[in-house]
């Protein structure tokens, strides 16, 4: 029995060891999104997202390191094997999951409009006819735009958020397209102060259920252990207590 244990306890070491020698690279883009991927000054990563990722790391008991990826090629770069996990704010939709596997989804929040404030908007694809819309690229909130708006109106895509922000405050793009959470974090702070929020997209399927961590086809082993922690997380208070650093809404995705 003894030699037993001693068998198991040389096998934890071992895992573990190898576990810290070969991290998860985990794929964020490289243009901070805040409050979901926070870059400090030193160079280091935080942020909702970050956090989270992290703890679900602990959880799966394996070393994991931040890799900055460009998100127009985040994809590629995943199934290309330069990074293991995405884990940054990609939403589940059928488009994506013809080319790639996710977890279960980790939160949930709309898409929002934003623009001047006391400027009155009508939302409906007819409201806007005319109107400069703004969105970052290659998300859902792109497609959604396209899809219902772009007959009528102009859209511009950007490659960050950030410039989009900068497009709509310096008065180029008429409103812009967000993710509502991000769009809180804006209007708070000064950049954000002549503008507002203009209400809230409708549900549809072009959005998906939820955002995941995107991972390869072939990684059942892996997605099935995400699945697991993201599970434990939201049912231990793990997550509860992350998301209440960053935010006044419960966006679990049990609260949608």
């Amino acid at each position: 029995m003894n030699r037993f244990r001693a068998l198991i306890a040389a096998f934890a070491v071992l895992y573990c060891a190898a576990a810290a020698a070969n991290p998860l690279r985990i794929g964020i883009a490289a243009e901070p999104y805040p409050p979901f991927t926070i870059k400090q000054s030193n160079g280091q990563w935080s942020g909702f997202e970050v956090e989270l990722v992290h703890k679900l790391c602990q959880r799966l008991k394996q070393s994991c390191q931040i890799a900055e990826v460009s998100w127009d090629g985040i994809i590629p770069a995943l199934n290309s094997k330069k990074i293991d996990v995405i884990f940054n704010s990609m939403s589940i939709t059928p488009e994506r999951e013809k080319v790639i596997a996710f977890s279960l989804p980790y939160y949930y929040t709309a898409a929002e409009f934003v623009g001047p404030k006391g400027q009155k908007a009508v939302l409906s694809p007819a409201g806007l006819k005319g109107k400069t819309l703004g969105v970052q690229s290659a998300t859902t909130n792109a497609n959604f735009l396209k899809k219902y708006y772009g007959a009528g109106s102009v859209i511009r895509y950007y490659n960050t958020q950030d410039e989009l922000n900068a497009d709509l405050v310096a008065g180029r793009v008429d409103l812009m397209l967000l993710d509502a959470l991000g769009a809180n974090d804006f209007l708070a702070g000064k950049d954000g102060a002549g503008l507002e929020s203009k209400g809230l997209a409708p549900k549809d399927p072009l959005f998906g259920p939820g955002i995941g961590a995107g991972l390869r086809k072939a990684d059942v082993a892996l997605k099935r252990q995400f699945d697991q922690a993201i599970l434990q997380l939201r049912a231990d208070g793990s997550f509860d207590a992350i998301q209440k650093k960053y935010f006044k809404v419960n966006i679990s995705p049990d609260a949608k």
